[in-house]
């Protein structure tokens, strides 16, 4: 594994590292006492606390919600945004520790619903290797370990935290189920050694790319995401597949859907392979989210980089129009809300300059 580029710490900030990653042990440990309904109920109390003394990040949240769900009351956007950041809570704080205790190779079959997984569960059980993505919504954890219990071995590419003592712990529990952790720092090699051994590459695949990634549709709005995936699928000539882990309920169950499936013979004579690829995929993960948007995390900065021509204060090119229009799932009316959605914007950086 390649060794990730971390900055330079000194005594004082190694000294934060070890705090921060003690009190997280400390906190596990806490958790791991009292029975998992309860803790996900804990972690709710918690959630609504944070969101009471952090009013910036829910109004982040609930801007996000507003411009995807343009229809919906001010209350109701407030209230997806809160129900979103209590998800939150219970996934970090419960699901990351205690998930793996109660989701084992004896107990599974009891938590998790395969009936609409099952397209890419065959991709998983042959032979030909592939690329699973999935958003931040649902259990994303669970989404990369439940193939390990089954026996397959997966291969999921991570950013390294800043705090490396955390990082060493985190990895470790991933791998103890049977999962291996690529950082993306120099992660060339060992992708392409795992492509040729026919093993399976996961992603975590709705952050932004910032404003150099490829801008394509998701809820309404050009989102900046990464070439990278894109660019091996067609490398490699490999099967893209777009699933998410629903929870069911309020404990521990959880229903897999395997929401599309992108072949090679899908993009191989479309004129602009990587847009295509790269929007459907990214639709494929809206399309889950759409499921349980109250299980996504709005919080994130998901739409903070922007295109270039919004940037310069322009409206939508004719150009990513037309590109737009060789989408098979988009249609006027979707093109005509990207492109207001940009009007806005603009307007809106044109007011803030001011």
């Amino acid at each position: 594994m390649a060794k990730a580029r971390r900055k330079r710490t000194g005594p004082v900030q190694v000294g934060i590292y070890l705090l921060q990653y003690l009190a997280a042990r400390s906190f596990a440990w806490l958790f791991g006492v009292f029975p998992p309904e309860q803790n996900l109920r804990s972690a709710e109390t918690v959630a609504n606390i944070w969101a009471r003394f952090n009013p910036e990040r829910l109004a982040r949240a609930t801007d996000n919600v507003r411009r995807a769900f343009p229809n919906l009351s001010n209350e109701e956007c407030v209230a997806l945004a809160k129900a979103s950041v209590r998800y939150m809570f219970r996934t970090y704080m419960v699901d990351a520790f205690q998930l793996p205790r109660v989701v084992t190779e004896e107990s599974w079959q009891r938590h998790v619903d395969l009936s609409n997984a099952r397209p890419g569960t065959k991709l998983m059980v042959g032979e030909r290797p592939a690329i699973f993505l999935g958003p931040h919504a649902g259990n994303w954890e669970l989404l990369g370990f439940f193939p390990t219990l089954m026996g397959f071995r997966m291969h999921a590419l991570a950013r390294p935290l800043d705090n490396p003592f955390i990082w060493q712990w985190a990895i470790g529990l991933r791998e103890n189920r049977g999962m291996k952790i690529i950082t993306k720092f120099g992660a060339t090699e060992e992708l392409q050694a795992i492509i040729h051994n026919g093993g399976r590459i996961a992603f975590i695949a709705d952050q932004s790319a910032g404003p150099d990634g490829i801008f394509v549709p998701y809820f309404g709005q050009m989102a900046s995401a990464y070439k990278s995936i894109a660019l091996l699928a067609m490398r490699y000539d490999l099967p893209v597949a777009v699933g998410v882990a629903l929870r069911t309920g309020n404990g521990f169950n959880f229903q897999i859907h395997t929401v599309d499936i992108i072949q090679p013979e899908d993009w191989r004579d479309h004129e602009d392979p990587v847009f295509y690829i790269t929007a459907r995929y990214t639709h494929a993960m809206e399309r889950a989210i759409m499921r349980a948007p109250d299980q996504y995390l709005w919080i994130h900065r998901r739409w903070r980089a922007r295109p270039k021509w919004e940037r310069d204060g322009k409206p939508l090119p004719e150009r990513i129009k037309t590109k737009l229009r060789t989408l098979p799932w988009m249609d006027e009316a979707m093109i005509e809300r990207i492109s207001a959605d940009t009007d806005q914007r603009v307007k809106e950086r044109s007011s803030g300059a001011a």
